[in-house]
C-alpha cells in the first residue's frame, strides 16, 4: 500500500467509510474547496465533538483548519490591492478591463465567505496567461524567468549524439551542493529544540550516482536511507534568543543526461506484471479516475489504442496548458483535477495530471521531482517536478511535459523530454507524499513533494513563512572528484518559485 502521509488523502479515504464522522470529513473538505470556510469550521467543531472519534479522522479534520489558514496565506488581496498591484504595470487600466480578465478565469480568486480574495501572485500569472495583458504593460519590461533547457539548446543536441550507440545514461555532470534552511529569529522560545530536514538525492543507477556527503550544520546529519522515497537529511538544533537558527548539508554527485531511442514500431502492450500495479491505480486523493477526466481523456486520445502514440497524445494536450505560478500544494485537494480545470497548471501539477492520465490508459506512470540547474553564465535553478512512465519493451523511460516539446523538426528533439531528460537535475523524491525518516510529528509544510525543506518544534509545524532556504551549487570539473567543500562560482538561489 501506498503510505498515508498526506492528511487529506486519510480524509478521502475515511470518507468512503459508513459512518458521521466520515461524511463530516467529506463535506469538510468540499467546502473549504468552495471558500465556505465558516461553514467548514462549523461542521469541524461539531465532528470533533463527538464521541469516539479516530485518531486518524480527528487529525484529518484538524488538517483542513490548518489547510483555511494556508489559503488566507495565498490569497492576500483583495480586488483594491489586486488593482493598484496591477496599475503599476498598467497604469492606465480601466476597472472594467480587471473585471474582464476576472470575469474570464485569468485573475486567480478565491471567494471566501463571500468576500473576493486573489492570490498573491495573481497579477504576474496574468501577464504569462493573457497576451492582451502582456501588451498593456509599460516599460521597462523584464523577461519572464525561463530555464536554457526549456527551449532548444545544445546540451540536447550533446545528449542524442552521446546516446547514439545505444546508451542511455550519458553527458555526465559533477555537481557540488549546499541545501540551508533558516528558521526565522525568535520563530520558537530560546532553549527549544528545532528539527529540520533537507532534501537529499538518492542513489539511482544510470541518472545520478555517486553521491558524497560532505558535512552539515549543525555536524552529524543524519541521512536517511536509500529505501526512503523521500529522502531527507535530518539535523537537530537549539534556538537562540534574537537569533535566526541555520541547518544544511552539503554533498557532491554525478548526474547523467538520459535518452531512450523509442521505436514505435516496437512498442508492446503493458505487460501483466503484479509490479506494475501499483503506477497504473488510483492514487488518491491526487490522482483520481473523476468522470471529468475519463471525459478529457476521450476527447485527446480519441480511438488510438498504441500505448506510445496515446502517451505522445496526453504529453502534448498537456503541454499546452500555459505554465503559471502556483498556490501551496498543501492547499489543494485534488492536484490533478485542480490542474484540468484551472487554465493554467505548474510543473508538479501538469505531471500529475499527466500521471493521472496515462494511468487511466493503461501506462504506468510514477513520479520524480528535485531541482534543476544550468552551466550557463546566468545560473539559473529552480525547483521542478517530472515523471517516469513503463513503456515495454523498454521499461521505465523518463517525461518532463512542463518543459514540454521542443522547438524542431526533428522528432527526436522535439520529442526529447518524452523518454530523456538533460544532465542538469538532481531527484531528490521517487515518489510524492511519502513518510520522512525519521518521521515528522507535526503536520508537513509541504504535503506532497519535498525540495525546499521541512521544519518543526515540539509544539507545532514551522511553515513556510517561519523559515527561508536556500539551494548553492557549483560545477565540477570533468573528472574531479573532489570533496573539499567551497570553491569559487558559486551559484545561489533563495527562495525561487517551483519550476
Amino acid at each position: 500500500m501506498w503510505p498515508a502521509l498526506c492528511l487529506l488523502a486519510a480524509a478521502i479515504g475515511a470518507s468512503a467509510q459508513a459512518g458521521a464522522p466520515a461524511s463530516a470529513l467529506e463535506t469538510t473538505v468540499a467546502a473549504v474547496d468552495r471558500g465556505d470556510f465558516l461553514g467548514a469550521e462549523a461542521a469541524i467543531e461539531a465532528a470533533l465533538s463527538q464521541p469516539g472519534l479516530a485518531a486518524a479522522q480527528r487529525q484529518a479534520l484538524l488538517f483542513e483548519r490548518e489547510r483555511m489558514r494556508r489559503i488566507r496565506l495565498d490569497f492576500t488581496l483583495d480586488r483594491a490591492a489586486a488593482l493598484a498591484q496591477l496599475r503599476r504595470s498598467i497604469p492606465d487600466l480601466r476597472e472594467a478591463e480587471f473585471d474582464a480578465w476576472d470575469q474570464a478565469g485569468l485573475v486567480e480568486r478565491m471567494d471566501i465567505d463571500g468576500e473576493p480574495r486573489y492570490f498573491k501572485r495573481a497579477v504576474s500569472n496574468l501577464f504569462r496567461l493573457s497576451p492582451e495583458a502582456a501588451a498593456r504593460r509599460a516599460p521597462p519590461v523584464r523577461p519572464f524567468s525561463e530555464g536554457p533547457y526549456e527551449r532548444l539548446h545544445p546540451h540536447h543536441a550533446e545528449v542524442l549524439a552521446a546516446a547514439g550507440g545505444g546508451a542511455t545514461s550519458v553527458a555526465p555532470r559533477r555537481l557540488r551542493v549546499t541545501q540551508s534552511l533558516v528558521v526565522d529569529a525568535d520563530a520558537v522560545p530560546a532553549g527549544e529544540t528545532i528539527r529540520a530536514w533537507i532534501p537529499y538525492p538518492r542513489a539511482i543507477a544510470g541518472q545520478q550516482e555517486d553521491i558524497r556527503l560532505l558535512g552539515s550544520v549543525p555536524a552529524g546529519g543524519q541521512v536517511a536511507p536509500e529505501s526512503a522515497l523521500q529522502r531527507t537529511a535530518y539535523l537537530e538544533r537549539t534556538a537562540v534568543a534574537g537569533e535566526p537558527t541555520p541547518f544544511s548539508v552539503s554533498y557532491e554527485l554525478t548526474v547523467y543526461g538520459r535518452h531512450f531511442a523509442i521505436d514505435p514500431q516496437h512498442v508492446q502492450p503493458t505487460p501483466g506484471d503484479p509490479a506494475l500495479a501499483p503506477y497504473l491505480a488510483e492514487q488518491p486523493p491526487h490522482i483520481v479516475f473523476t468522470p471529468a477526466l475519463r471525459e478529457f481523456s476521450a476527447r485527446v486520445v480519441g480511438d488510438e489504442t498504441h500505448p506510445y502514440r496515446i502517451a505522445q497524445k496526453l504529453f502534448a494536450a498537456v503541454d499546452d496548458i500555459p505554465w503559471a505560478g502556483a498556490r501551496e500544494y498543501s492547499t489543494i485537494s485534488n492536484i490533478s483535477d485542480h490542474a484540468l480545470h484551472a487554465g493554467h497548471a505548474d510543473c508538479g501539477q501538469q505531471t500529475l495530471l499527466l500521471m493521472a492520465l496515462l494511468r487511466l490508459n493503461g501506462i504506468p506512470a510514477r513520479w520524480q521531482s528535485g531541482w534543476v540547474y544550468s552551466d550557463d553564465a546566468v545560473g539559473y535553478d529552480n525547483m521542478h517536478d517530472w515523471g517516469w512512465l513503463y513503456l515495454a519493451p523498454y521499461g521505465w523511460v523518463p517525461m518532463d511535459v512542463t518543459t514540454g516539446r521542443l522547438d524542431s523538426d526533428d522528432p527526436a528533439l522535439r520529442w526529447f523530454y518524452l523518454g530523456g531528460l538533460d544532465a542538469y537535475r538532481i531527484a531528490f523524491n521517487d515518489d510524492y507524499s511519502r513518510d520522512f525518516v525519521p518521521a515528522k510529528h507535526h503536520f508537513r509544510s509541504e504535503t506532497v513533494d519535498s525540495q525546499r525543506g521541512e521544519a518543526e518544534w515540539r509544539r507545532g509545524n514551522l511553515y513556510f513563512d517561519q523559515w527561508d532556504y536556500r539551494f548553492e551549487w557549483q560545477l565540477l570539473p570533468a573528472g574531479n572528484e573532489a570533496t573539499k567543500a567551497g570553491g569559487d562560482n558559486i551559484n545561489t538561489t533563495v527562495g525561487e518559485t517551483r519550476g
